[in-house]
């Protein structure tokens, strides 16, 4: 006599109540699940692409738009600031280092980020191929944009005004050339492109700017010449300032100080992308306690559905005691019907949460080129397999009670 086969067997017997049970399970286990991993990895992106900046500094606006926009680059900035009052910070004794980013353009939807070599080294960038930018036009792409547009080291292409992929408005008096792929990192500049601040200013200005000076160098001499220059350099601005404070003296006086008289905003990443999960974890913990309602509710009904098989199996019962079978392998029996229940709807459930990761990675992808990771086992999940086992033990040791109190004579008299 096989217990195990039997419980299989008695499992398939039942295949309405059973795929019921499974399907509760397998429901809350994936809703579980795909919270535990959203929430890594959002936490792993958030953490790694804010390390390293104490402070942005922009346009005055909302300051959680100016963080996103600026660090994480999800969002539209709130404007421009001057690079000459930039400039002025940077400067600050306060101030460890300030790294000025600009953008505007896209290419298919990535963004063209102009900014200085201090902003590689901050996210700790290794090349692939080729070598950084060295004049206006050359461009190093992030790793995943290389790869999703095909493009390799001496591509060219024309970016578009604005950060949406379908503008109409593309800047093909002057095309980049791509001269360096980063290695994948794992952080923002994956999604982007990047070139010096010359490049973007020089497309934004169509050639109007040189063509100004050099007609204004014929006709008014050098001396006039360099005062334009000079001029054009002092109306030239910047979407931001990523700034590294020097000491925690920074951070208590500088904010505010420039908040307060200043024409631009300063704004703490830390602090703002603290407050965007605290917002976001309400409704992750929401659909948390629902999901642990959910896999309550399976557990009552593997009980159920047990407590009733029992009952209906038990004049099969008493003739396998009969034949010589002891209560504890009736038990068993019971149990690997249980077990087959919770361990199908774990693995369900994980399957369900591994898709829901593919298209929620995919929605993230089509929307802010973002991407995400892999989806490994958590030790959150092992600790949830553990519970899922717990639960459905407990649930069958509850419905297996009437097998302790078999009376095999009156059952087979037809008394009971």
């Amino acid at each position: 006599m096989n217990i195990y086969r039997l419980g299989i067997k008695n499992a398939l017997a039942n295949p309405l109540s059973t795929v019921l049970s499974v399907l509760l399970l397998l429901l809350s286990i994936g809703l579980i699940s795909l919270m535990f991993q959203v929430t890594r990895q959002l936490d792993n992106k958030l953490e790694k692409n804010i390390r390293g900046i104490d402070m942005v500094v922009g346009a005055k606006g909302s300051p959680l738009q100016l963080v996103l926009s600026s660090v994480l680059h999800i969002d539209v900035p709130t404007g421009n600031i001057r690079l000459k009052e930039a400039e002025r910070l940077s400067r600050n004794r306060l101030v460890k280092k300030a790294i000025p980013v600009s953008y505007g353009d896209n290419y298919k939807g990535y963004r063209i980020l102009g900014t200085d070599k201090d902003f590689l080294r901050l996210y700790k960038t290794e090349l692939a191929v080729g070598s950084v930018w060295e004049k206006p036009f050359e461009v190093v792409l992030g790793a995943t944009v290389a790869d999703k547009l095909q493009l390799s080291v001496g591509s060219t292409f024309s970016g578009s005004h604005g950060l949406m992929e379908n503008s109409a408005e593309a800047h093909d008096h002057h095309p980049f050339m791509v001269v360096g792929i980063l290695k994948p990192s794992n952080s923002v500049t994956d999604q982007l492109i990047i070139c010096n601040l010359e490049s973007v200013w020089m497309v934004h200005d169509h050639g109007h700017e040189a063509e100004a000076a050099e007609e204004d160098h014929e006709h008014h001499g050098e001396e006039e010449h360099h005062h334009e220059v000079h001029d054009a350099h002092d109306e030239r601005e910047i979407t931001a300032l990523l700034v590294q404070f020097r000491n925690p003296m920074a951070m208590v006086t500088l904010p505010r100080t420039i908040n307060e008289n200043t024409n631009m905003q300063a704004a703490l990443p830390n602090y703002e992308i603290e407050r965007l999960s605290n917002l976001l974890s309400a409704g992750s913990k929401a659909i948390t306690l629902i999901a642990v309602v959910i896999m309550l509710v399976s557990g009552i009904s593997i009980f159920v559905n047990l407590y009733k098989a029992v009952r209906e199996r038990k004049y099969e019962m008493a003739l396998l005691r009969t034949y010589g079978a002891s209560r504890i392998q009736l038990l068993r029996s019971v149990m690997v019907e249980g077990l087959l229940i919770g361990i199908t709807g774990f693995i369900a459930g994980i399957l369900l949460s591994r898709l829901g990761i593919y298209v929620l990675g995919g929605f993230i992808e089509d929307s802010y080129k973002y991407t995400l990771g892999d989806a490994g086992i958590m030790k959150e999940e092992v600790f949830l397999f553990i519970f899922t086992i717990l639960l459905t033990i407990f649930a069958t040791i509850l419905a297996a009670v009437p097998v302790f109190y078999l009376n095999v004579s009156k059952i087979l008299a037809g008394d009971d």
